[in-house]
C-alpha cells in the first residue's frame, strides 16, 4: 500500500472532441437554410477559433450552433473565450474565441490556499499550469476535490481531477 495518495487538478479540454464538433458546425452552416449563403468560414488554431461572415446576426447563429455542439461532445463551455466582433474589409465581420487551456498561477494560488485552510492534512503544489494535491489518506484527497467542485462555479475555467493514485 502506497505511504501517499495524490491527484491533480487541471484545466484541459480533448482537441479532437473540438475538432469534430467545429467539423459538425461547418456541415451544418453549409446546409441551412439561413446560413448557406453567407460566407461564413470557421477556422481554427491550437489556442483560437476565428469566425468570418457577412453579419453579427450571422456570427450570433454560429456561435449558437458552436455552443450546442460543443455541449453534446462533453466539452465544458468555460473553454471559450469569446472576444469583440470586428469589422474586416468587404463588409465582413470577424469574431475571435479563445481557447482556455491550463491554470492561471492567480487561480491556482487561490484554489491552493482554499485547500490548505480547509484541509490540514493534505500538501498542495502549483505545478506549472496544474495543481498537484497529496495525502495519506484517501478520505482527506476525496474531501479537497468535493471541495474545489464546489468553488468551480465561481470560476471562468472548467478543472478535471487526473492522476487519481
Amino acid at each position: 500500500m502506497p505511504s501517499s495518495y495524490s491527484f491533480d487538478v487541471v484545466s484541459e479540454f480533448d482537441q479532437q472532441e473540438l475538432v469534430n464538433a467545429i467539423d459538425q458546425l461547418k456541415r451544418e452552416v453549409d446546409q441551412r437554410y439561413d446560413l448557406k449563403d453567407s460566407k461564413t468560414k470557421i477556422d481554427i488554431q491550437e489556442n483560437e477559433l476565428s469566425i468570418v461572415s457577412l453579419s453579427e446576426m450571422t456570427i450570433q447563429a454560429v456561435k449558437d450552433i458552436l455552443l450546442q455542439k460543443a455541449t453534446k461532445r462533453n466539452l465544458s463551455l468555460k473553454i471559450f473565450d469569446f472576444q469583440k466582433i470586428e469589422t474586416i474589409g468587404g463588409n465582413m465581420v470577424m469574431q475571435n474565441i479563445l481557447l482556455k487551456k491550463g491554470l492561471s498561477q492567480e487561480i491556482a494560488k487561490k484554489l491552493s490556499k482554499l485547500v490548505r485552510d480547509n484541509i490540514k492534512k493534505v500538501t498542495v503544489s502549483i505545478q506549472g499550469e496544474s495543481l498537484r494535491i497529496t495525502g495519506k489518506n484517501k478520505d482527506d484527497l476525496q474531501t479537497a476535490i468535493n471541495l474545489i467542485k464546489k468553488q468551480e462555479d465561481d470560476l471562468d475555467i472548467a478543472l478535471q481531477f487526473e492522476n487519481y493514485r
